[in-house]
């Protein structure tokens, strides 16, 4: 397994940080899904543009994962699972 080191400003870092934390995911696991997907799709899966969902988007979807999270079904432990399974 290899290291990989970025060079980012402090804000920039922070910021990201909190965005995927806030997703439940850390730094090192958005990279390696960014590696994987880069990949998976042989080109760099970057959007130069900028969507902010609506306050109506985000609610349908937080609802959405509340009732997926009610329903009881789980079918990964963790993201290199998903990950694994989305590969194949």
């Amino acid at each position: 397994m290899a290291n990989i080191t970025i060079r980012v400003d402090d804000r920039t870092k922070n910021e990201a940080k909190q965005i995927v934390e806030s997703l439940g995911l850390d730094l090192s696991s958005v990279t390696r899904v960014f590696y994987r997907q880069i990949v998976r799709e042989h080109r760099v899966p970057v959007s130069l543009s900028l969507q902010i969902p609506t306050p109506q988007e985000t609610l349908a979807a937080k609802k959405e994962a509340d009732e997926i999270l009610a329903s009881g079904v789980s079918r990964y432990s963790n993201l290199d699972d998903m990950l694994h399974d989305m590969e194949s």
